[in-house]
């Protein structure tokens, strides 16, 4: 087990605030937008050596026990600190198929990995989940649009902006859905126009109660970011949840999302692919957006922790990439870290936690991380808090 530091991302969307207050650092006035702990080629984490974990996985492939095999000699996953002060693009994630042949594709084309009109950067889909660490407001997959028709009603809109909503209650299928979506993100003068229309509608109900209210505040915060953004009427069809400290949410490969505001703790895929579709400065591919979105109505369904032992939880999902758990710890109730076969990373988000294995005891305050290799033992004791990351397999 060897210390490990992460890297911090600075984006426009980023809080100044959230990142640091999970580290126990002093804000310095910059975004702060993400906070990355693994292997990922663009920003590896340091081990206490100074040594990248990337470089450090080239040498001792050993460490990744069976995933090094699985992955072809990857570490499957990456965590993050995600905070955001303003909404982020609208986005979604390919599967690894929808990876493999995006990127083949991209490569075709003769379009630079590192040029900004690159869509996908590696080929590796990026499921994800999502546990929020404090007040989180997220945009994800799409509402019902029967219910979605009526909350753009109920807000008194213009007649004329039928020609683009008519089709959720005319065709109550993926195929109408689908048909609204790409409507919204044809962008052009008259798009623009009836944003305008609708955020100046929203005005006069942001202080409602209810799902209206909700709905209403959600135009007015995007068009603050986004003025006229066309891509804010795509993302109206979208349902919202607040989510609360400790509340998981996975985002699936295909599923349309944009995090407004809060900070949470991310494990996802090791994987930079992106598609976004708007609300945002950067490459914008709404073929290829079209082609792997999900066009299904869904609830927001949040994954449950499973105690998996005194003071340990794992929130189950289906990936062989990645396996997330919460620990929650006091003096008197040591554990065993989980996956003792597999590679893992320790992040303390509360407290301190003393650490014992073979090859030696560290103890680690809030905001410290942790590599821990495939093999490894490791007892936790102390007060605290805080994330274990492993693959899924």
């Amino acid at each position: 087990m060897e210390r490990l530091t992460g890297s911090i991302r600075q984006y426009a969307w980023g809080s100044t605030t959230g990142v640091p207050t999970i580290l126990g650092t002093e804000p310095d006035g910059n975004p702060q937008a993400e906070y990355w702990l693994g292997a990922h080629p663009l920003a590896p984490s340091q081990l206490s050596s100074g040594e990248p974990l990337t470089q450090h996985l080239h040498v001792h492939p050993d460490e990744l026990g069976s995933a090094g095999q699985r992955f072809e000699g990857r570490l499957p996953y990456m965590m993050k600190i995600v905070s955001a002060a303003r909404p982020m693009s609208l986005q979604a994630h390919p599967n690894d198929e929808q990876a493999w042949e995006g990127f083949a594709a991209d490569n075709e084309r003769g379009v630079a990995l590192d040029s900004p009109d690159r869509t996908f950067l590696d080929p590796w889909g990026k499921p994800e989940i999502f546990v929020a660490m404090d007040e989180v407001d997220v945009l994800h997959g799409f509402r019902d649009p029967i219910q979605t028709r009526n909350l753009f009603d109920a807000l008194d809109v213009p007649a004329s902006l039928d020609q683009v909503i008519g089709p959720l209650t005319e065709r109550r299928s993926s195929a109408g859905l689908a048909e609204v979506f790409l409507d919204c993100l044809s962008g052009g003068p008259e798009r623009e126009a009836w944003v305008s229309e609708v955020t100046s509608a929203a005005v006069n109900h942001v202080d409602d109660e209810g799902e209206l209210g909700v709905f209403a505040r959600t135009a007015v915060a995007l068009d603050e970011h986004h003025p006229s953004d066309p891509s804010i009427l795509a993302a109206l069809l979208l349902n919202h949840r607040h989510l609360h400290r400790g509340d998981a949410l996975l985002v699936n490969p295909g599923t349309l999302h944009c995090y407004l505001t809060g900070t949470g703790v991310e494990l996802a895929a090791n994987s930079s692919n992106v598609v976004r579709g708007g609300l945002t400065h950067k490459h914008i591919d709404i073929d290829r957006l079209i082609s792997i979105v999900n066009f299904v109505t869904q609830p927001i369904d949040l994954v449950d922790l499973v105690g998996v032992g005194a003071g340990m939880g794992r929130y189950d999902t289906q990936y062989p990439q990645f396996q997330l758990y919460r620990f929650d710890l006091d003096v008197d109730q040591p554990a065993m870290a989980p996956r003792p076969d597999q590679p893992r990373i320790l992040l303390v988000t509360g407290g301190y936690v003393v650490c014992t294995s073979p090859s030696g005891t560290d103890e680690l305050v809030h905001g410290m991380a942790a590599w821990i290799p495939a093999g490894e033992q490791v007892q936790l004791n102390g007060n605290c808090e805080g994330f274990i990351a492993s693959p899924g397999m």
